[in-house]
């Protein structure tokens, strides 16, 4: 929660500022938060970062939302110096989310990257080392997608029964052999 004398900058502002330095990055703006182009996206955050009345230097987090039709991500920022934050989006294909990295322009969101990838399926452009980061690599599915209980191939989410209700499992036998190496 940001201080009480912390200002909240709309997205009109946000979108306005973006827009008269990289027209076509904007695509809408609500009065809480921008709607960036997916294609200008990493431009329109190199801006958002390094103005000076913007002054995006924290990244204080980002997320994802599915949508149902598309997926949303959703970054958070901060800056000190103007003592105000602010929000942006960038809507992603559903079937295919993609979007561009943003790791090279601040370091603190290569894991939350990974997390994302992990657990929504979002493909970061130009990651340093877009791999899972919580389940192991041949893991069927993004368990936080909202299309996540229909598996390819029949296959269901989650243990048929609890371990140990069939005599001779302990639980172990749903666990990957060689955890980290995704086997």
């Amino acid at each position: 929660m940001p201080h009480p004398a912390t200002v909240t900058l709309s997205g009109h502002t946000v979108a306005e500022r973006i827009g008269a330095a990289l027209p076509g990055a904007v695509r809408d703006a609500t009065e809480l938060y921008a709607v960036l182009e997916p294609s200008h996206m990493f431009d329109a955050m190199r801006f958002l970062r390094d103005d000076p009345s913007l002054d995006g230097k924290y990244l204080v987090q980002l997320c994802s939302v599915d949508a149902i039709t598309r997926i949303d991500m959703v970054y958070h920022f901060a800056s000190l110096a103007q003592n105000h934050v602010f929000e942006v989006k960038v809507p992603a294909d559903h079937e295919r989310p993609t979007v561009a990295s943003v790791a090279p322009l601040w370091i603190g969101a290569t894991l939350q990257e990974r997390e994302v990838y992990d657990l929504m399926g979002v493909v970061f452009e130009g990651h340093p080392e877009l791999t899972r980061l919580f389940l192991w690599d041949k893991f069927p599915g993004h368990p936080l997608r909202k299309d996540f209980m229909a598996l390819p191939g029949g296959q269901k989410p989650g243990l048929s029964q609890f371990p140990k209700q069939v005599g001779g499992q302990t639980g172990g036998e749903f666990r990957p052999e060689h955890p980290g190496t995704g086997e």
